[in-house]
């Protein structure tokens, strides 16, 4: 089959001829019908985190079942599912809790050092599969955990951004801050996620929307996806100006999409009393929250970290579907283009521009 593989870092995606197993155990065999360009993956191909070449990456994935393993229960052929990079054995202490993105055995969900790879080069030479999903690909093969089923009327292309940006936004909102109708919050950063936690704070009939950023296109987005106040932070100083929308209290809920120790400060200066930073954005593995621990305490100020929208995603991703269905949530204006699967280094360009929200694969011929 084709796939895009990483062979150096930094180098981009190269297209090759590569081999994919038959599924064992509880694996999912799927013809990948979308997938989409996520910053994550971009990251993963540029430096050395946790996929090191050869990869092959891509891990917002739709598609349709063509094979299954022999303990598969949840799907059969000819199934359409996404996928969610979230790993999870569903038995353990924090997955029965209902926090399977803290499960303590993720890797029950891939194969063992004593198991064949699920993927290998033309000269028989494994390939490392990306978020244990490798969806830049005509096939992937999945463990059935990662895995959500589809109505068959679903779009692939919206199905598949459902499991990373979607998921992450909306589950920050619903799951994470479990955000009040009425109650007012700030959404720091107007990209693809961050238009996601605007649609979830609509899901839960929030009161101010107030979405900030640098870049009034990205802004405008934030708009039409729900915001009801925005800030351009690059001319005005957003904690002030969140000051002044609150009639100088600020709010109780602020999401940190970028990720970075400014936008951690702000938004930790933005919080009324009692109130809590949700940190979604990873956009610096060094920067610091500075805080004082006397006027935190009397302030009853915390910090939460956001993964994956700190829910379930077999639940969260089917509720989604039926909201998206029910014309309650807004998938179709963030998928900005759709392209061919030798065009991922194009695609990755495309998304530079503040006014394309997601790039995804939608031609694997």
């Amino acid at each position: 089959m084709k796939a895009m593989v990483v062979r150096e870092l930094g180098a981009g995606w190269v297209e090759e001829d590569i081999q994919i197993a038959d599924p064992i155990d509880q694996e999912v065999r799927i013809e990948v019908k979308a997938s989409g360009l996520c910053g994550s993956d971009h990251m993963e191909m540029s430096l050395a985190v946790n996929y090191p070449p050869p990869a092959v990456l891509g891990h917002e994935v739709a598609g349709v079942v063509t094979s299954i393993g022999p303990n598969v229960t949840e799907f059969a052929v000819g199934d359409h599912v996404a996928a969610c990079l979230v790993q999870f054995c569903g038995k353990c202490e924090q997955c029965l809790d209902g926090e399977p993105g803290l499960c303590r055995s993720p890797e029950l969900t891939v194969r063992g050092a004593d198991d064949a790879p699920r993927l290998t080069d033309a000269e028989g030479q494994p390939l490392t599969q990306g978020m244990a999903l490798g969806g830049f690909a005509q096939e992937a093969l999945i463990h059935e955990n990662m895995l959500v089923k589809l109505p068959d009327d679903m779009p692939f292309a919206q199905a598949a951004v459902l499991g990373c940006g979607v998921i992450t936004g909306t589950g920050a909102v619903l799951n994470a801050a479990k955000v009040r109708p009425g109650e007012d919050v700030v959404i720091i950063g107007a990209g693809g996620v961050g238009l996601n936690v605007v649609s979830g704070a609509k899901l839960a009939s929030a009161g101010k929307i107030i979405s900030i950023d640098v870049n009034q296109e990205s802004l405008d987005a934030a708009q039409a996806f729900g915001a009801t106040h925005t800030i351009n932070s690059a001319e005005t100083d957003p904690v002030a100006a969140v000051q002044e929308l609150t009639g100088g209290y600020g709010v109780r809920t602020v999401f940190d999409v970028v990720g970075i120790g400014a936008t951690a400060q702000q938004g930790y200066d933005m919080l009324d009393r009692g109130g809590t930073l949700y940190q979604i954005g990873m956009g610096s593995p060094t920067d610091t929250l500075d805080t004082v621990p006397m006027h935190n305490a009397f302030g009853r100020k915390a910090v939460q970290g956001v993964f994956m929208g700190s829910g379930v995603p077999k639940r969260d991703m089917a509720m989604l579907v039926e909201q998206y269905q029910a014309g309650r949530l807004n998938l179709d204006d963030l998928v900005s283009a759709e392209i061919k699967l030798s065009e991922v280094n194009q695609g990755y360009e495309m998304i530079r521009d503040p006014k394309v929200n997601r790039v995804v694969i939608t031609d694997f011929s």
